[in-house]
C-alpha cells in the first residue's frame, strides 16, 4: 500500500500534520536534514518544495525561498539525489510540491521513476490541469503507484469536487482560500462555511487544510474540519529565521500553533 494510504488508514482519531519546505533553502544540503528531524518529531507528511522561478499560487516567503534555492543551485536532478541517499531512513510519506514547467523538463515518466527510486509517495502540481491530470500524467503515475494530489479551493464547483474525488487517490488538498500562500491569524465566517459544506459532502477521500495556518486557532479550525492541516509559510519563515535549525524552527512552530 502507498504510504499515504497508509497513514489515513493507520490514524484513528489522531489529527495529522504536514509540513512544507522548499528544498534547497535556506541551504543547499539541508534537505536531508529538514526530513530526518521532521520525521523524528513526529510529522505525519513532508511537502518537499521543488523551487521554481514563477510560482503563481505562492505568496512572498515561498516565492523568496524558491529564489535563495535556486541561487544555491538546486534542481529537480540534485534534489532526486537528496532524496535517495536518506531513503533507507525516510519512513513518513514524501510528497513532491512543484510546478509543471521544472516536472515537464524532467520528464513525467522519469519524474515518476526518480520518486520511486527516492521514497517519495506522491506529488502536488498546483498549475496541472485536471484534463492533462486524467490523460497524461494518471496513467504514468498509476504504473509507479504514486498519488497525485489535487486542490480544491472555496471556488471550485461541486460537481468538479466529486469529479475530482472520483478521480483522484490519497487526499484532497483543500485551499482554504483562493488567495496565495501565506499565514494567516483566523479564518473568516465564509471560510469555515466552505469548509463545514465541503464536509458535509462526505466524499469518499480524507481532506487536509492548507494555506493560512500559522497559530493555534488556524489550526484547531483547519483539523475540526478534515483529517489534518498543512503549513507552509510560516514553517519556511521559521527555517529561515534559525538559519536552517530544524529542531529549532519546529520548537517555536509548535509553541505557536499549541502543541507544546
Amino acid at each position: 500500500m502507498n504510504k499515504i494510504n497508509q497513514v489515513f488508514a493507520n490514524r484513528g482519531n489522531k489529527k495529522l500534520l504536514s509540513l512544507y519546505f522548499c528544498a534547497g533553502c535556506p541551504t543547499l544540503e539541508s534537505t536531508g536534514d529538514v526530513i530526518l528531524t521532521m520525521q523524528k518529531r513526529g510529522i505525519d507528511f513532508i511537502e518537499v518544495g521543488i523551487p521554481f522561478s514563477d510560482p503563481l499560487a505562492d505568496g512572498p516567503v515561498i516565492q523568496s525561498a524558491a529564489t535563495q534555492a535556486l541561487k544555491n543551485g538546486m534542481s529537480v536532478q540534485l534534489l532526486f539525489q537528496q532524496l535517495k541517499s536518506i531513503k533507507n531512513q525516510v519512513e513518513i510519506p514524501l510528497i513532491m510540491m512543484g510546478y509543471l514547467n521544472p516536472i515537464m523538463h524532467y520528464g513525467i515518466e522519469q519524474f515518476c521513476q526518480s520518486c520511486v527510486e527516492s521514497g517519495v509517495s506522491g506529488m502536488i502540481i498546483p498549475d496541472l490541469p485536471f484534463d492533462d491530470y486524467l490523460n497524461i500524467v494518471k496513467p504514468i503515475a498509476d504504473k509507479y503507484d504514486l498519488r497525485v494530489i489535487m486542490l480544491i479551493t472555496p471556488e471550485t464547483s461541486e460537481e468538479r469536487i466529486r469529479f475530482i474525488d472520483d478521480h483522484t487517490d490519497g487526499f484532497i488538498y483543500m485551499v482554504s482560500s483562493a488567495a496565495i500562500t501565506g499565514a494567516q491569524k483566523s479564518f473568516d465566517d465564509a471560510k469555515q462555511a466552505y469548509f463545514h459544506r465541503i464536509d458535509a459532502m462526505q466524499l469518499r477521500n480524507p481532506r487536509m487544510i492548507g494555506f493560512g495556518i500559522s497559530n493555534a486557532q488556524t489550526l484547531k479550525a483547519a483539523q475540526d474540519n478534515a483529517a489534518g492541516a498543512i503549513i507552509g509559510s510560516k514553517f519556511v519563515t521559521l527555517l529561515n529565521e534559525n538559519e536552517g535549525n530544524t529542531d529549532a524552527a519546529l520548537d517555536q512552530l509548535f509553541s505557536l500553533i499549541g502543541l507544546v
